[in-house]
């Protein structure tokens, strides 16, 4: 079922070809003629690539075509790759104010022997394009365009919570009775539930695990994902992180061992294993003999599609979820894809879902990835293509791809089919930051758009969302700021199955020229990686355990490497980042997160005028930045860890590009760049754990486009000082703020708006200890949506105007005594203010 991508790949490489940027180089370097050839060859050849990969299952020859098509293409990527460095060496050569040190630092740049070489390699990329255009002939191919898609033609809405599930009320009713009901001996009960895959057992264990009535009879509630090597330390690692939110991957066994005891000790917990796969006894035997400190009454539900593993893991009978209802699969199907009560005005569209229903065979994960498919689209013939397709006769073996989810791949627009198959990169189970994935689709170049005045981060959220409301991920976590998100076993294995070639990833190896590579060196040998390293684009290496000599395994990759755009390089016990790292002229990612005994980088890192995200997160060993750090002219996304009091002036404030900046964990810094208004374009602020900042600078109130800000744990940061008590005109375009941990602030400032009362609608605050009353100026935030009040133990009252707020759709109060006790429902002083609110939130009261 493995895809080509042959005809997306050529469709981002058009729109390339046609941007403005294209054109500008075209014209500067004198190959505009040359560009236009590609891009006709390209153009016809794409026109008939969809024929291709259609019949390329019944000809060996159109496939090795295809292939070589799709090779072409990453060439001629390759080869504007080339032009677009060029132009900008040229860009910090006119920028450099001491010309020959600049010269000096791109030493070796010789603009005729670059256009003599240019030449010869767009003549040779012709050449081959033209070559592969007159082999079609022979292949009898037509032209087609894309017919199966079904476009977002209306806003959709959103996808139905975790508490909307329908029809596993009796399910949910026998697990909280095994959770509640008091039984005899030693040994923890353990409760597996088993179904096959995308039937809903963690979707039930969810439901079971935010009862209410079972979050206040434990004191412990511990969810693990087990990945499928159910192995004993990172089991330990993940218990320790959901119980008590404690960070110990660089502990032992030992000392985990310890930390997990103390954890658990005299304690009730409750625990889900969601996902076990290990069939191994003795394995299993261990890891309870772990968790055997907790008090009486302990309980453990394990998920499983494995009836050898309940065997194994059982206490008692397994309990078998079955197969949802028909009328429960219907009732599912209709909410998903219609607004409520909206099925009565489509008795048409009702009779084709009903077929389309019952060939989902009462599997959760198929009705709902085909409701939230149509719920975008109203014409009958999308439906009836859904209902009709070939794909339901195919004979489904235990392990297959359902064929709901491959229908639903099927109908995604081209541009987001590469976007889905890449993250079948990443590990089953694996929670990503939405941030960071767009980062990594933006460096491979998935995110054009035809609008050139789009950011690429837009278009990537659009994207995500895109495919959140097909269900091809699943959200986690949803927080102001930042989305974790995953994706479901079977969907995993869908994106797995259509990008083998493209792809390989933990022990999932693919023929071909990968693309994109994840690599553990602490589960592989570094004699596994593959030969040709020449293709690569994306790469990952995690090394954990310290296993493999870095000093020598990750210059060689790097020279192995040169036409990579990600390099991922986060938690690898590195040292120092070799000088070669220049060498990646095409590099538009690099993560170094959590290098902690990293102490500087090597200077030759400015060379990466390419560069657009740089995450040195956690590397708290960093003495200071590299001396050209302004030299990273494309660079969007900073993530800053370091251990100076001051940054130097000129440095991060040149990188004008700038869309994102984050200090985290700076423990000395006192305060950061005073130009900091030159970064025009920043719209994203974030300032975390750095607890000796004193002061933030002046010309932050001169940030024409940021939209978020957030401080965090800055103990001895003052928001109060007078000279920024300035006033701005209301032309702000702040929409989220969050301030939590700022202990020396007592009210909210003005300022700190930013000129923004028209345009915020987040506004959370958290763990402000001396704040007693919040400020008047609130009701005068005619945009705002949500406002979120946590860990205020001296808030005692909501300001007057509260009911101002008419655009306030979310309020939750949390760890504030004396507010909560004023906005009890209906009898609170203070409810008046609030209860136009309709999704209102306030944790108990302590009523003494």
């Amino acid at each position: 079922m493995a895809e080509s991508f042959a005809f997306e790949i050529a469709g981002k490489l058009l729109e390339k070809l046609g941007s403005a940027a294209c054109e500008r180089i075209s014209l500067a370097w004198g190959v505009r003629e040359e560009f236009e050839k590609l891009k006709l060859t390209l153009a016809a050849i794409r026109a008939v690539v969809l024929d291709a990969e259609q019949q390329q299952a019944r000809s060996l020859e159109l496939s090795l075509w295809l292939q070589r098509f799709k090779d072409a293409c990453y060439d001629v990527d390759d080869l504007i790759d080339e032009f677009e460095i060029q132009a900008l060496r040229r860009l910090v050569l006119k920028r450099g104010s001491s010309g020959r040190k600049v010269r000096h630092f791109f030493s070796g740049s010789n603009p005729w022997a670059f256009n003599f070489r240019m030449g010869y390699k767009i003549k040779k990329a012709n050449e081959m394009l033209n070559k592969i255009a007159a082999e079609k002939a022979k292949f009898h191919l037509t032209e087609k365009h894309e017919t199966n898609v079904i476009h977002r033609e209306r806003e959709t809405y959103s996808f139905v919570k975790t508490s909307s599930v329908i029809g596993r009320d009796e399910a949910k009713q026998h697990l909280v009775n095994f959770l509640m009901n008091p039984t005899d001996g030693e040994d923890i009960p353990v409760l597996p539930t088993v179904g096959i895959g995308g039937i809903g057992k963690t979707t039930l264990a969810q439901l079971v695990f935010n009862e209410e009535s079972v979050k206040s009879h434990f004191e412990l509630r511990i969810w693990v994902c087990v990945t499928e090597d159910f192995d004993i330390k990172q089991l330990m690692i993940k218990i320790i992180k959901s119980a008590i939110g404690m960070n110990c991957k660089d502990m032992n066994k030992e000392e985990l061992h310890k930390v997990l005891q103390d954890c658990l000790n005299g304690k009730r917990f409750f625990m889900v294993l969601d996902d076990v796969w290990n069939e191994d006894k003795k394995i299993w035997s261990e890891l309870k003999d772990l968790l055997c400190g907790g008090a009486q009454g302990s309980r453990i539900i394990i998920t499983t599609r494995s009836r050898k593993v309940a065997t194994i893991t059982g206490t008692i009978p397994p309990y078998d979820l079955e197969h949802l209802s028909y009328d429960n699969c219907l009732s599912l199907f209709l909410k998903l894809a219609f607004k409520e009560g909206e099925e009565k005005q489509h008795d048409n569209l009702v009779r084709i879902g009903e077929g389309i229903v019952q060939k989902c065979k009462g599997v959760a994960l198929a009705v709902k990835t085909l409701g939230s498919l149509l719920c975008s689209t109203r014409v009958q013939h999308d439906w009836e293509l859904v209902r009709d397709s070939e794909l339901w006769k195919l004979k489904q073996e235990e392990n297959d791809i359902l064929p709901a989810l491959k229908l639903s791949y099927d109908h995604l627009p081209w541009y987001l089919k590469q976007c889905f198959a890449f993250c079948s990169v990443f590990p089953k189970d694996f929670e990503f930051n939405h941030l960071f994935l767009i980062s990594l689709w933006m460096a491979n170049g998935f995110l054009q758009s035809p609008n050139e005045n789009e950011e690429p981060e837009d278009v990537g959220n659009r994207y995500i969302q895109e495919l959140l409301s097909r269900s091809f991920f699943q959200q986690v976590e949803d927080g102001i700021f930042f989305s974790t998100l995953k994706m479901h076993d079977l969907v995993h294995d869908l994106a797995l199955s259509v990008a083998q070639n493209e792809v390989n990833s933990c022990n999932h190896y693919s023929t071909g020229n990968v693309r994109h590579l994840w690599f553990d060196l602490s589960k592989q040998d570094a004699s596994q990686l593959p030969n040709n390293l020449g293709c690569l684009q994306s790469l990952f290496l995690l090394d954990t355990e310290g296993k493999a000599d870095n000093e020598s395994l990750i210059p060689e990759v790097i020279s192995r490497s040169k036409h990579l755009r990600v390099l991922g390089l986060a938690e690898c016990n590195l040292e120092q980042l070799p000088s070669n790292i220049s060498y990646l002229k095409q590099l538009r990612c690099l993560s170094l997160a959590y290098n902690g005994n990293i102490k500087r980088f090597p200077n030759s890192i400015c060379n990466l005028q390419s560069l657009r995200t740089l995450d040195f997160s956690g590397c708290g060993g960093i003495e200071e930045l590299p001396k050209d750090i302004r030299y990273l002219i494309s660079l969007r996304e900073l993530t800053v860890t370091t251990k100076q009091t001051r940054l130097q002036e000129n440095g991060i404030s040149c990188l004008t590009c700038l869309r994102r900046l984050i200090f985290s964990e700076c423990e000395n810094l006192e305060k950061l760049f005073e130009d900091i208004q030159n970064l025009t374009a920043l719209r994203e602020l974030y300032i975390y754990e750095c607890h000796n900042l004193v002061s933030l600078p002046q010309g932050l109130k001169y940030l024409p486009t940021l939209e978020s800000l957030s401080i965090l744990n800055c103990e001895k940061l003052d928001l109060t000082m007078e000279e920024l008590e300035l006033e701005r005109e209301e032309d702000g375009s702040l929409r989220k703020l969050f301030i939590g941990g700022v202990p020396k602030l007592e009210s909210l400032p003005q300022w700190i708006l930013l000129g923004s009362t028209k345009t915020l609608q987040c506004l959370a605050i958290s763990n402000l200890e001396n704040v007693l009353t919040l400020p008047t100026w609130i009701q005068h935030l005619t945009s705002l949506q949500s406002l979120e009040i946590s860990i205020c133990p001296k808030l005692s009252v909501l300001p007057e105007g509260m009911q101002h707020l008419t655009a306030l759709k979310r309020l939750i109060i949390e760890g504030c005594p004396k507010l909560s006790k004023r906005c009890i429902e209906e009898t609170g002083e203070d409810w008046p203010k609030i209860a136009h609110v309709p999704d209102f939130y306030c944790d108990e009261t302590d009523d003494e």
